[in-house]
């Protein structure tokens, strides 16, 4: 039974997020008070993704380092600094909505990259390396980014933030993967039958839970909503660019390129949208939901304008797995 829900949610997986969206937003704020389960579900996500990651393959791409730095540099340095200008220059006097803005371009990398990445036969060794690397600095980095580019105007707990993060991502990551590196793939295939529904599910539920606190604010849908909403859809598409330029600046080999651009562009909104929620006004909040709706589209269109229809393969079956699709 789990087997079949699980390729239902699959199939239906790029109408989830929007529906979702949309019954948290018509609930209308009345699901905010189930915000304290959002981490721990986070959680559960974070664990059942990270059981098809090993540290085997970091450890052989480590060997050589430059496309990881160079990766870390435009996401975590170029794309904040990128978002920080945009936001100052769209919203002058909206501290906020700037920082909802600094905050999607300085979550994580996405897991869900891989399954790009694949499509599209880039180098999926680095591209897990990336991931990994990136989730474990996230709780140290993120705190950091926000507290330089908007801590003067915005109040936040950086020491809240960072133990979420820790507690949120890094652990159940570092379980996951110990776990697959001890059983040599068996946890993933004995325990992800059960975890993949469950995932996705959970997915559901934490952008329903975080729709609906931000419902309040969005009483109608007048300009300045769709005004944030079309600067956030830049800013967005900016990472999978500037991913791109990256990759022809440094001459990157193709299979490095489509590394760099998917990484580049697609980031965990998940953990964005409940660290807004956790710690920061609903209005934080906004720019992360519209991150959701976007950022899959955003990497259909880019893939195929920078690798074409003819680079893409057919989804692998390693992604099917993976728990947290954000």
């Amino acid at each position: 039974m789990l087997t079949l829900l699980n390729k239902s949610l699959e199939k239906w997986m790029p109408l989830i997020t929007p529906i979702s969206v949309m019954i948290g937003l018509a609930a209308g704020g009345v699901l905010s008070p189930f915000t304290s389960w959002v981490p721990w579900i986070f959680a559960l996500m974070t664990f059942a993704g990270s059981l098809s990651m090993n540290f085997r393959d970091m450890q052989r791409v480590l060997v050589h380092p430059l496309p990881i730095l160079v990766f870390l540099f435009v996401l975590h340095l170029v794309m904040p600094l990128f978002a920080w200008g945009a936001g100052h220059l769209a919203f002058p006097n909206d501290p906020l909505t700037i920082t909802g803005i600094v905050l999607v371009l300085s979550i994580p990398t996405g897991i869900v990259s891989f399954i790009w990445v694949s499509i599209y036969r880039g180098h999926t060794a680095l591209t897990l390396s990336m991931i990994l690397i990136d989730t474990l600095l996230s709780p140290f980095i993120v705190p950091y980014t926000l507290s330089v580019l908007v801590g003067a105007k915005v109040e936040m707990d950086t020491v809240g933030m960072l133990t979420q993060l820790v507690w949120m991502v890094v652990l159940p990551s570092i379980l996951g993967m110990v776990l697959n590196q001890l059983t040599r793939g068996k946890v993933k295939q004995a325990w992800s039958p059960t975890l993949s529904p469950l995932s996705k599910i959970g997915l559901a539920v934490v952008i329903i839970i975080n729709s609906s606190v931000i419902a309040p604010l969005i009483t109608e849908w007048n300009m300045k909503i769709l005004y944030i909403a079309l600067i956030c859809v830049v800013v967005v598409a900016a990472g999978y660019l500037l991913g791109w330029l990256a990759g022809r600046l440094l001459r990157l080999d193709r299979d490095m390129a489509v590394c760099m651009v998917f990484n580049c562009g697609m980031r965990n909104v998940s953990v964005g949208a409940v660290l807004a929620i956790s710690f920061f006004p609903p209005q934080v909040a906004f720019p992360t939901i519209v991150g959701m709706l976007t950022q899959q589209l955003m990497a259909s269109l880019f893939g195929y304008l920078f690798f074409g229809r003819r680079g893409a393969t057919q989804l692998p079956e390693l992604p099917r797995d993976v728990g947290n699709p954000s």
